[in-house]
């Protein structure tokens, strides 16, 4: 599951993880998603780390199109619908003649989670696009014969940098699933010193970048690739 903690606290913010529906705007078109505190915990509720990526994905004009992208503790889902919407958009000032084809995204988390995630996915994503997005199972370090190694371009995460005991898995993760060209980008907050911790060893194996930070909502970006690539998306 998205493995973030819940943040103690009354006002504004509160109200909004214990919210029934949580509803945004991004590639033109409203996503309604539905929340539950109360089944799931912290894997039902949006992150503002979700929203921050989505919307750097979104203003960078990220090319998606035609591209194989997965999505690791996916939660209510909001990033993979946003990058599957993005998918089939082209970017400024490039014809519509040449978007013929549409990103291929996987958006996964655990068992307990995958029902209410499927849900949301179906209900903000038009009929054409749906089978562009697969909901799939996936448990850190334990699940990876199910994905093809090295298959994807982009691998997304959004406050998935958490707990310690996950760390190791979470890297045996994205060695599996990246090749030379992925792009990893993760977005977080940093909330304590193990979150740290978890980037150093991140950067024991790929190139690591800080390329974005939203100083309202204290998220960081972190682009990784294996080796030095500093390629442009």
């Amino acid at each position: 599951m998205a493995l973030v903690p819940y943040e103690e606290g009354g006002g504004w913010a509160a109200r909004q993880l214990h919210s029934p529906w949580a509803t945004f705007h991004f590639a033109s078109r409203t996503i309604r998603l539905q929340q539950d505190w109360r089944r799931l915990g912290v894997a039902a509720v949006v992150w503002d780390a979700a929203v921050v990526l989505c919307a750097y994905l979104e203003m960078a004009g990220i090319d998606l199109r035609d591209r194989s992208v997965i999505e690791l503790g996916a939660g209510t889902g909001l990033l993979g619908i946003v990058v599957t919407l993005l998918g089939t958009k082209e970017p400024a000032g490039v014809r519509a003649l040449y978007s013929t084809c549409c990103a291929r995204v996987t958006i996964t988390d655990r068992v307990a989670a995958l029902e209410f995630l499927e849900s949301n996915v179906q209900a903000n994503l038009p009929p054409e696009l749906r089978p562009r997005a697969v909901v799939k199972e996936l448990t850190w370090g334990k699940d990876l014969d199910n994905f093809p190694p090295g298959a994807f371009d982009f691998v997304l995460g959004a406050d998935i940098v958490y707990l310690e005991e996950t760390f190791a898995e979470l890297l045996q993760t994205l060695e599996h699933l990246c090749s030379e060209q992925t792009v990893i980008l993760l977005s977080c907050r940093i909330r304590y010193e193990r979150d740290l911790k978890f980037l150093k060893m991140l950067r024991d194996r790929f190139s690591v970048y800080e390329v974005h930070y939203d100083s309202s909502k204290d998220v960081h970006i972190y682009r990784a690739q294996r080796g030095g690539r500093k390629d442009d998306f």
